[in-house]
């Protein structure tokens, strides 16, 4: 069903969209899941709406990674000195929100939660990388919080095509409305007195 409103108080919350990550070899082009993005973020400035950029980033000596044995460890990257340095083809206004995660999700272990709910912020709009990982984590938590979740289906992709899809075809849609960037990023740009910057 398409998606024809968004809650006046709605944040647009972009996950992972950094040099380290947009740099990964994913399933659909990087460049095209930055530039949808780019859109949404253009949009939600031009409203004066929450515009909240997640990065991840660990301490130089490691201490804080992700421990614990798994079946299918994700895979070992090499950081880049760059690794957490937003990129930079998104736009980025002064008055956005920055969040530094240490897992995958970008509610767990941050004040992303509390930061948005201060601002009177009821629902989302996720975009980013990866769709199985950062995006679907912080969609069920959004979920799990209360807050609407709408997820930009074309500004996102991953490192695996099965887990891509899974997520948009299996997951998403029971905890989400999904719609394309450009109309979501419509839906953002119009006017909104009960967003707060």
């Amino acid at each position: 069903m398409p998606v024809d409103v968004l809650d006046p108080a709605t944040a647009l919350v972009l996950v992972d969209l950094q040099k380290g990550i947009t740099a990964l070899p994913t399933v659909h082009d990087p460049a095209v899941v930055v530039a949808r993005a780019a859109l949404l973020a253009a949009a939600a400035h031009q409203a004066g709406r929450p515009v909240v950029r997640v990065r991840i980033e660990f301490s130089p000596d490691g201490g804080d990674l992700l421990r614990g044995r798994t079946d299918s460890p994700g895979p070992a990257v090499a950081q880049p000195a760059d690794f957490s340095e937003l990129d930079p083809r998104v736009p980025i206004s002064s008055s956005d929100l920055h969040v530094a995660k240490r897992g995958w999700d970008a509610f767990t272990g941050t004040e992303l939660d509390s930061r948005l709910r201060r601002r009177g912020v009821r629902a989302v709009v996720v975009a980013g990388i990866a769709t199985s990982i950062g995006v679907e984590s912080t969609a069920r938590t959004a979920r799990e919080l209360g807050y609407e979740v709408v997820v930009a289906h074309d500004a996102v992709t991953d490192l695996v095509a099965q887990a891509h899809a899974n997520a948009l075809d299996v997951i998403l849609p029971r905890i989400a409305r999904l719609e394309t960037a450009a109309a979501l990023a419509d839906l953002l740009a119009e006017p909104t007195s009960s967003a707060a910057a």
